[in-house]
């Protein structure tokens, strides 16, 4: 069979993991393909719960900019489903409380939302309308333990259920396509290996980033502040961040993060003592007003990782990565979701393509593209970060001539709209990180005074607190 994964060749297509990434492969997939099977290590819960397979699931979520547009895209109406479940939508800066490199943002009109329900709403949702069409089959409590073909072609997968008792049989599942979107912890490096096909290279970078999380409960009426949400960025001169932000029903999840050796604690008391870190009291005031509903959850496993299989190896034919398979982000930029919802939209167009035969290599530098950005992003700012480790923390030859231009945006983003909408803009994922270097933009950067900002957090709108002052560092 010839490489052409279009639908004159693709009768089934496999997926190996149904979270959201494979979820809304399989969508795309099951336009082209006669069946689409999606393996899943778990046993779907009936609602909207935290499953095991989602070990970040109790921890925060944010579906930025981008990531509505493409879900809009693959699933017409989605948006307006999930705010008919109650998901709130924050409004930036208007609605947030944020302090970044010692500055607080004025709360201007919103140029950017974001929404911040809980993750296993977003995912159910996502889950009941791929699964409701009949060209999409579902496995349940399977795990993929290798893969079928050779190292010109893939042919299927192999499974085995999951579950007590001895060792349990496989069985082969035939596919002309197999879509690996099994996460962080993937082991398509055995599988390929198991069937003599090279494994891609590996970049890593990690920070060493842990945060930790807890359920709280607002005052109903917070005379101290209209804020919707509190936000203390970190950087290489102040490494403790803080978020607060709303889950819907008064509820907010409390996410503190700290680096390598000043990991934040999960105990309850310890959790609250260690927000005082934070350069700035203020969500340690709204802890201190706030009720706790839930323990508080850890999480370590921040590192970035970026699988290349856009570089020449030798690796079979219908193969694909998506998702955190593919490229998996340091997850307090809240990029996973949106750039697994951009991925399929890029299958989508890939598959699609009038002109260009969708070859494996090609539609696989159709996915890489979707997550660099992000990558760009994410990566870009870690290693900056002191005691960042791996291959990728190598500075590139321009990385010092951006890296100060974007100092200079960072720098003048709290204040001048000008700068802000567009930063904005690049980090949601709904303009190219190259509008920050438009000629409007960069003669705000390069020649263009650095804006008044509070002094202190302002809590409520209209009182911006100006005073020439450039921002709060006190402890």
């Amino acid at each position: 069979m010839a490489d052409d994964l279009g639908h004159r060749a693709t009768r089934h297509a496999v997926v190996i993991g149904g979270s959201l990434a494979g979820l809304l492969a399989a969508r795309v997939l099951a336009e082209h393909a006669e069946k689409v099977t999606v393996v899943e290590r778990d046993r779907y819960p009936e609602g909207p719960v935290a499953r095991p397979g989602v070990p970040q699931g109790r921890h925060l979520h944010v579906l930025i900019a981008g990531g509505q547009q493409a879900l809009d895209e693959l699933l017409p109406g989605f948006m307006k489903e999930l705010g008919e479940l109650g998901a709130p939508k924050v409004g930036v800066p208007e609605d947030m409380v944020q302090w970044q490199n010692g500055k607080w943002y004025l709360r201007n009109s919103a140029t950017a939302h974001f929404y911040t329900g809980p993750r296993p709403q977003l995912e159910w949702l996502v889950r009941q309308r791929v699964l409701a069409d009949p060209r999409i089959e579902l496995v349940e409590g399977h795990e993929t333990v290798g893969l079928t073909g050779d190292s010109s072609r893939v042919r299927g997968v192999r499974l085995r259920e999951r579950g007590a008792g001895g060792e349990k049989e496989t069985r082969v599942l035939e596919a002309d396509l197999v879509v690996d979107a099994s996460g962080r912890s993937t082991k398509a490096a055995d599988w390929l290996a198991g069937i003599g096909a090279e494994a891609p290279h590996e970049e890593t970078l990690d920070t060493g980033l842990a945060y930790a999380t807890r359920v709280y409960r607002a005052p109903e009426e917070d005379p101290h502040s209209d804020a919707r949400g509190y936000y203390i960025v970190p950087n290489p001169e102040q490494v403790y961040g803080g978020v607060v932000l709303p889950l819907g029903d008064g509820r907010h999840l409390v996410t503190l993060s700290g680096l390598r050796g000043d990991e934040p604690p999960t105990e309850e008391g310890a959790f609250e003592e260690y927000a005082k870190r934070l350069p700035h009291p203020v969500v340690s005031d709204w802890l201190s007003r706030a009720e706790p509903e839930s323990p508080v959850y850890g999480f370590r496993k921040t590192a970035n990782i970026r699988r290349r299989y856009d570089r020449p190896g030798r690796r079979p034919a219908g193969f694909l990565a998506t998702g955190d398979a593919l490229c998996a982000f340091n997850p307090i930029y809240g990029q996973g979701m949106a750039v697994a919802a951009l991925s399929a939209v890029a299958l989508r167009r890939a598959l699609a393509d009038p002109k260009r035969t969708p070859t494996t290599r090609l539609v696989q530098r159709a996915l890489f593209d979707a997550s660099k950005q992000a990558w760009d992003i994410s990566a870009g700012a870690d290693k900056k970060m002191p005691g960042a480790t791996g291959d990728a923390v190598r500075p590139g030859p321009m990385d010092k001539a951006v890296g100060w231009y974007l100092g200079r945006v960072t720098e003048r983003a709290p204040g001048d709209p000008a700068v802000g909408a567009p930063f904005r803009a690049a980090l949601t994922l709904t303009a190219p990180l190259s509008v920050l270097f438009s000629p409007a933009v960069a003669k705000a950067v390069l020649f263009g005074p650095v804006a008044e900002t509070p002094d202190e957090p302002p809590l409520h709108r209209g009182a911006q607190g100006l005073s020439g002052g450039s921002g709060s560092d006190r402890s």
